[in-house]
């Protein structure tokens, strides 16, 4: 079995994977879709970051795949639709780098605040500029939160321990924490805070929830972060607001285009404005976090591939398995119709196959059914399986 990892995943990752006797091959950066679909065609699996993006072409260019994992928290770079109808499992790290995404926000409001970005190239440069105008604490502001998941209630908790006032917006029906105040709309909580942070995921209809409109909702000298997605926020329009003052500073982790790799050239047109932020996508770029992130994604591989779990699957039906002990076990992928269950089991039972276990779950179009045999199943009742109607993918394991 072979894995493909690009764009820098942890060498924990690599390990794991490796002590499991799974051949790795890792890439620096990331691939194009043309690219990606000559690297896959020998690969079993594929891990890969934000820059990389696996489309159904890549996913129908990909016979052996049998599955994808973004070492990141974000999925929007998968097709999930598409690698679920190619039985093709995908996996993600939705808490791994939340503390590290919540720490450099928690920075960038304290720099913001106290313009540190611009006193330290004053400094550089050989200017010293010893003043409190525009310098303020942020114990006692207003602090709004738009996105209130993994990232965006922790950065609540901590922002509260701070001092700050804490005020939330999200499209779902989230539990607040601490006193944290839930707004009812998007144009009530930017009527109401000074400090506004952005943490959405990458759906499309998220792209620029943050224009010229949005930016004249919020109160005059506010401090905007986006360390979510690139495409939430116009970056003209928030240039303009910055230049007029409207905006009184900004910090952004993440853009529309990025460059594939370390050392490519980076250009904004927020580039070289007073008090703004700008850092390279590093949100969950600690030691920590991608430690954590490559075990994590690598560990649901392992389990994966040997024992057939799909907890925490984004795409398909979730079941937790054990590692298989004794027998065999069979993974089947299907159609989420009426009668596969009973058809398998029809199947089995004409070919002599005692079931010591089986379970079933479903989502969507997808159906899965692991069954757990005492002993070998004969090859010729796997390829009657193999060949049900509502057949995907048949995968068989053996202790």
């Amino acid at each position: 079995m072979k894995a493909l990892l690009l764009e820098n995943i942890h060498v924990d990752a690599v390990k794991l994977l490796e002590s499991e006797g799974i051949e790795v091959e890792t890439r620096k950066g990331a691939l194009d879709e043309s690219e990606l679909i000559e690297a896959v065609q020998d690969v079993e699996l594929l891990g890969i970051r934000s820059k990389t993006h696996v489309t159904r072409r890549v996913l129908e260019s990909a016979p052996k795949l049998l599955s994808v994992g973004a070492f990141s928290i974000g999925v929007n770079q998968i097709d999930l639709e598409a690698a679920a109808d190619a039985s093709v499992a995908a996996f993600n790290a939705p808490y791994s780098n939340t503390r590290s995404v919540v720490e450099l926000a928690i920075g960038e409001i304290i720099n913001l605040a106290r313009h540190l970005g611009d006193h330290t190239r004053n400094m550089h440069n050989g200017l010293w500029d010893k003043t409190a105008k525009g310098s303020h604490e942020v114990r006692g502001r207003t602090l709004g939160i738009i996105g209130y998941g993994n990232i965006g209630s922790q950065l609540s908790v901590l922002a509260e321990s701070l001092g700050m006032r804490v005020y939330f917006y999200d499209a779902v029906d989230r539990l607040a924490l601490g006193n944290a105040v839930r707004c009812n709309s998007l144009e009530e909580l930017l009527n109401t805070v000074e400090t506004v942070s952005v943490h959405v995921d990458g759906r499309v209809e998220n792209t620029n929830m943050f224009n010229a409109e949005t930016f004249a909702m919020m109160r005059p000298r506010t401090i905007f972060l986006n360390l979510s997605r690139g495409h939430v926020v116009d970056l003209e329009a928030l240039r303009d607001n910055l230049l007029s003052g409207h905006i009184a500073g900004a910090g952004l982790d993440v853009y529309p285009v990025e460059p594939k790799k370390a050392g490519d050239p980076f250009e904004s047109v927020l580039q070289n404005i007073p008090n703004v932020l700008l850092t390279p996508h590093i949100g969950g770029s600690t030691a920590e976090a991608q430690q954590d992130i490559g075990r994590f994604v690598a560990g649901k591989f392992r389990d994966y591939v040997r024992g057939g779990s799909t907890y925490m699957s984004v795409n398909l039906p979730e079941i937790s398995l054990e590692p298989l002990t004794h027998g065999s076990r069979l993974l089947h992928l299907h159609q989420n119709v009426p009668g596969v269950m009973s058809s398998v089991n029809s199947v089995l039972g004409n070919h002599g196959v005692n079931i010591d276990r089986q379970q079933l779950a479903t989502r969507g179009q997808q159906g899965y059914v692991v069954t757990d045999a005492s002993g070998e199943v004969p090859q010729s009742a796997l390829d009657e399986i193999r060949e049900l109607e509502a057949t995907t993918r048949l995968t068989v394991l053996t202790a």
